[in-house]
């Protein structure tokens, strides 16, 4: 049997070998409680100020390039619920051996509770736009879970004078304070749920909000843009399947009433705009292919939608940007930041937008409720910025966006992309039709090809298209012998540009290739 004493004084005492679960069991259920009482006090202080919210955003600040990339690959847009997820494991191994410590090399377990507070309190006072209460949820929490860990193993170690009268360890002192933590995360979860209110009640903000009608409206979409191919990807991607790649652990809960941007920096006429004063604008509407620098060839990181809004280039021209400024550093209510070309968001031929509506209605929460950016020819890193609440304009020299000092290219132009849908899997022998979309903002798509095997190049028939700032539906019909076949796609953009078959990673700068996919015919 295992011997252990209180202090050198204490007498030996016999120990259950179980009694070291049950203090694993102590750590947990004690972390468990503080960090619940963490998020209630996060839901009074600010929700980026959870300890857990705000301990994953810093892992998304440090991750490599390269990781993020295998995360996204591996994961799509389940990234952020994967990332909390092994936090929580990791938090509980972590519990788990503070209680074990604490059972055997008492006050080593409540120092290694209370060092997760205090690391969890600096990285949320670091965290964009925080301010020194934001450690507050860490410290309370995490003080609450040093104390319940401490009690609760207390009553596992034998005391002498409990030792002495044949009682040994308190059990039922120890599930009373056990069912106490217990209790305490219940309580302190629906305490947060409660006080956190304010995300429904932007919801419900954004339900009954009318958006006024567009001043310019987009073109219709043509019959021809969507083909009658069973599998094929849609012309427009509806709101709810529309990919979400961003920084966001928390989802920013932004009322358009307290909402503004500014525009400042290296400008003579800095402004800033209110909700109200931006739906009296003479709004525009444009149809825009959004694609994320995650995306991997053939991936479905890429979605086309209508779009509502301001032109960006008119708020710059309000604001007369000085000679010698090049970018444009755009702010989220999250601390996201992104810098764009100053000529790009000054193109006259390009429907660079503040945007507010996507598909016929307010932007979903999750896509930038009340208002974003949306620049086409550009990947998002550089341009994208959801809850935006600043443009800034500056130098490269001067600024740097989020993802630059993590590994990515400054300038993020989309490349020439094309994609296969159909047919995955097997098919019959013969006639077989081949389908996708191609893109190529903003000079659009101007010929597709597909080859099988190493056959030669067949020219495939394109869809309408509403302009060249959205993606173009193809297909094709080519004959196929029984057996497995390797079916390749490339696409030209309307200058005569054709994608290249050299393979790159997303990092830094976009993936590339030529998408391939291998059917089998019978």
């Amino acid at each position: 049997m295992t011997q252990a004493t209180d202090s050198p004084e204490a007498p030996q005492v016999e120990r259950s070998p179980g009694d070291a679960g049950w203090a694993a069991l102590a750590g947990i259920l004690a972390g468990g409680a503080g960090l619940a009482v963490a998020e209630l006090v996060a839901a009074v202080v600010a929700p980026g100020s959870s300890t857990l919210f705000a301990g994953g955003a810093a892992v998304i600040d440090a991750v490599p390039p390269g990781l993020k990339d295998f995360a996204v690959q591996w994961f799509g847009t389940n990234d952020k619920a994967v990332l909390l997820g092994t936090m929580g494991v990791v938090l509980a191994v972590g519990a788990a051996l503070a209680g074990w410590l604490q059972l055997r090399r008492p006050p080593y377990g409540v120092l290694l509770m209370s060092a997760v507070g205090v690391v969890g309190a600096m990285v949320a006072v670091l965290r964009p736009g925080a301010t020194p209460l934001w450690a507050l949820p860490s410290i309370v929490g995490l003080g609450v879970a040093a104390l319940l860990l401490r009690a609760a193993v207390a009553r596992l170690r034998p005391t002498p004078g409990r030792a002495a009268s044949g009682g040994g360890v308190d059990r039922r002192g120890f599930l009373a304070v056990s069912g106490l933590a217990a209790a305490a995360a219940v309580l302190a979860l629906a305490g947060a749920r409660v006080l956190s209110a304010g995300s429904t009640a932007v919801s419900a903000v954004r339900e009954k909000l009318r958006l006024p009608a567009a001043r310019t409206s987009a073109p219709p979409v043509p019959a021809g843009a969507d083909l009658n191919v069973d599998g094929i990807t849609p012309y427009v991607t509806p709101n709810p399947d529309f990919y979400r790649i961003d920084t966001a652990l928390i989802v920013p809960q932004v009322n358009p009433q307290d909402w503004s941007l500014r525009v400042h920096g290296l400008v003579d006429e800095p402004f800033e705009i209110t909700w109200d004063e931006l739906l009296e604008l003479p709004l525009e509407e444009h149809h825009v292919t959004l694609a994320c620098v995650s995306n991997t060839v053939g991936g479905d990181l890429i979605g086309n939608a209508l779009w509502l809004g301001y032109p960006i280039r008119a708020l710059l021209e309000r604001a007369k940007p000085r000679a010698g400024a090049d970018m444009v550093l755009s702010t989220s209510d999250d601390g996201f930041t992104a810098g764009t070309p100053l000529e790009v968001l000054q193109d006259p031929d390009r429907d660079s937008l503040l945007a507010i509506g996507m598909n016929g209605e307010p932007l979903p929460v999750e896509h930038g409720f009340p208002a974003r950016l949306v620049v086409p020819g550009l990947y998002g890193y550089v341009s994208a910025t959801k809850w935006v609440t600043s443009l800034e304009v500056t130098t490269f020299d001067a600024d740097q966006g989020y993802w630059t000092p993590r590994g990515w290219s400054a300038l993020g132009p989309i490349k020439v992309e094309s994609r296969i849908d159909v047919p995955r899997g097997s098919v019959s022998a013969g006639a077989v039709t081949v389908a996708g979309v191609a893109w190529a903002q903003p000079t659009g798509i101007g010929k597709v090809e597909v080859r099988a095997d190493d056959g030669d190049w067949v020219t495939a028939e394109l869809a309408e298209t509403v302009g060249p700032d959205t993606w173009r539906q193809w297909h094709v019909s080519i004959d196929l012998d029984a057996g497995d076949h390797t079916l390749a796609v490339r696409a030209t953009d309307a200058d005569g540009l054709v994608q290249t078959e050299a393979e790159a990673p997303p990092a830094p700068d976009g993936a590339t290739g030529w998408h391939t996919v291998t059917v089998s015919v019978s």
